[in-house]
């Protein structure tokens, strides 16, 4: 083969070049708090072919996607890249939001995406043709919208049933702290400068702040 006929034929065929024109595998890990364990997510992705320096991890709610691990792996992808996810509510949680990520990891950025409990999501199918790309972006659409709707309910009924309770006069959240049995007799030291503010909510075991707010609201001050 000439010259001229590698160079053409490399070009129209990268994948026989010899280099990695597939692209890396990356992987994005999400729980919503410290206490929660990631290491279910982290196991799937290493049973995908993820290396573990290319897994990104977050315990922060998914209802922004301002996320220092999200940032990075966002600086990081790459066209032919292929984004490894758990679940699709590891991504976020903000309907929307779903829906502009998707767009810039997909369309902007060219890289796949493989969600690994819901195949039907998945981009990184070779084979998958247009149709299956508008099934792909269809499936999400529902998911990310029927997420998004229950949230809005369960917070709607919350709304409602405190309203509700206080209505009938229930009392909602924590119960009101009571003064110890000795308050007044050391906010009357405190008066009389026996000893300091800090002193005196220390011997009540109280903060200054509780302090403060009962002693006005006694007439104590």
């Amino acid at each position: 083969m000439r010259q001229d006929d590698s160079l053409s034929f490399h070009l129209l065929f990268p994948e026989a070049a010899g280099g990695d024109s597939m692209g890396k595998k990356y992987g994005y890990v999400r729980v919503s708090t410290r206490e929660q364990n990631e290491d279910r997510q982290l196991y799937s992705m290493q049973e995908s072919g993820v290396e573990k320096k290319n897994i990104f991890v977050d315990k922060q709610s998914g209802c922004s996607f301002e996320r220092p691990g999200y940032l990075r792996m966002m600086k990081k992808l790459k066209q032919g890249d292929v984004l490894y996810l758990h679940s699709i509510d590891r991504l976020g949680r903000n309907y929307e939001e779903i829906l502009q990520q998707w767009q810039i990891i997909t369309k902007e950025k060219r890289v796949d995406v493989v969600v690994l409990d819901m195949p039907l999501l998945n981009t990184g199918a070779r084979e998958q043709d247009l149709t299956g790309t508008f099934i792909a972006d269809l499936v999400l659409q529902i998911l990310s919208y029927v997420a998004q709707t229950e949230r809005d309910n369960i917070r709607k009924r919350q709304a409602e049933g405190i309203a509700a309770a206080k209505r009938k006069g229930i009392h909602c959240g924590r119960e009101p702290k009571l003064p110890p049995d000795d308050f007044e007799e050391v906010v009357k030291g405190w008066r009389d400068h026996s000893y300091s503010g800090k002193e005196a909510a220390k011997k009540l075991g109280v903060s200054r702040t509780y302090l403060y707010k009962y002693a006005r609201a006694r007439n104590l001050m």
